[in-house]
């Protein structure tokens, strides 16, 4: 009998080779409040991202809600409505609205073309995504940002490890933010991060995610806590060692697709978006009208087989009941997206996966109906 293949699985380590930081944690009795783990996990993940200060957070969501209070922003943020329902909810959760436009036909990251016409007086920033880890145009995004005296807030939470044209995607905008959730490419259990240009701002948002505090006695902002255990540090330190290993296994896998699955009628896998070093954190098809089948009957058929896509993103945030009411929502507006999140499916991408699962997902997907 056949085990059920997901979208995607976390990658651990061995067991053994954890127990000594674990023996560590209970020697030394400190379990968070930033204790010797979470200074050394800051301090390799700067070094391997080629990033100057690093912030670690116990989840990504309450990393991009820090992120928007640390800038300070209000009013209006324009956005995308492909991505994660957490991207925008991070802007409610500050009483921010958010400004949805629509996204590029390649990429499927945010279309600058459709920012600088969504700007009004009450505009304050902009908070793209790093879709499926392929980089936004930053440059454009960043030309729009000066000339309207906007700040940009990258969510990168796909985007661990991607270099751009320039070096490190994440050193683009005011603050990027990572997901070390279990299902990313990078994972600490739970946990994420902010990319901090400078030590003042790093020592800002230090405060804010620790309720506030600067210093024992004083109390300097409404903050929150949002600071990553010693568990988690610790994991992540272990992950690194195993990560460019697991990078190597994914880009085989997606080789192995793109090579199967081309020239299959109606089936179109995305391209990157000229990134010097990807990760394949995920991996993307488009299923349009020349598949015999259309993507949800795909989606279930696959299913039936044991094979677990997503329809990732569908549906789009602006399709949810808290922001389809908004005047940017409407799907007329967002014709790119809203056909994308029609047609997309994310297949198996782990390193785990072994190549003969690959090949009968391929398999599957070539000839849906030859398939018992």
């Amino acid at each position: 009998m056949k085990r059920d293949i997901y979208v995607t699985q976390p990658f651990l380590p061995p067991l053994q080779e954890f127990m000594p930081y674990l023996e560590r944690i209970w020697d030394s009795k400190v379990l968070t409040n930033c204790g010797p783990f979470h200074h050394q996990f800051e301090e390799a993940l700067c070094a391997y991202l080629d990033v100057k200060h690093i912030a670690l957070f116990s989840n990504a969501t309450i990393a991009l809600i820090t992120a928007l209070q640390a800038l300070r922003i209000g009013g209006e943020v324009i956005t995308t409505p492909y991505s994660f329902v957490a991207t925008t909810h991070s802007l409610l959760w500050n009483g921010i609205k958010p400004v949805f436009v629509d996204i590029d036909t390649r990429t499927l990251n945010i279309n600058p073309a459709r920012i600088e016409a969504a700007i009004t007086p009450q505009t304050t920033a902009i908070l793209p995504v790093h879709c499926y880890g392929h980089p936004c145009d930053v440059d454009a995004i960043q030309k729009i940002a000066d000339t309207y005296n906007l700040k940009v807030i990258y969510d990168a939470a796909h985007a661990f490890g991607v270099e751009c044209h320039c070096g490190s995607v994440l050193n683009h905008g005011d603050l990027s933010v990572l997901s070390f959730h279990a299902t990313k490419v990078f994972n600490t259990f739970e946990g994420g991060a902010i990319i901090c240009p400078d030590a003042k701002t790093k020592a800002r948002i230090d405060q804010l995610k620790n309720f506030g505090h600067a210093g024992e006695t004083n109390v300097v902002a409404t903050g929150i806590n949002g600071k990553m255990s010693e568990f988690n540090a610790a994991l992540g330190l272990l992950q690194l060692k195993h990560i460019d290993a697991a990078l190597v296994k994914r880009a085989q896998i997606d080789a192995a697709y793109r090579d199967g699955l081309r020239g299959v009628p109606g089936i179109t896998c995305l391209g990157d978006a000229g990134e010097s070093k990807r990760n394949f954190a995920y991996f993307p098809i488009l299923v349009d009208p020349a598949y015999p089948l259309a993507r949800d009957a795909l989606n279930d058929w696959l299913k039936t087989q044991g094979i677990h896509p997503r329809r990732y993103f569908y549906p789009l945030i602006s399709e949810f009941p808290m922001y389809r009411g908004l005047p940017s929502a409407g799907r007329a507006l967002l014709p790119v997206a809203t056909k994308a999140s029609s047609e997309i499916l994310c297949l198996p991408i782990y390193p785990d996966l072994d190549m003969a699962t690959v090949a009968r997902v391929i398999e599957l997907i070539a000839h849906p109906h030859t398939q018992g």
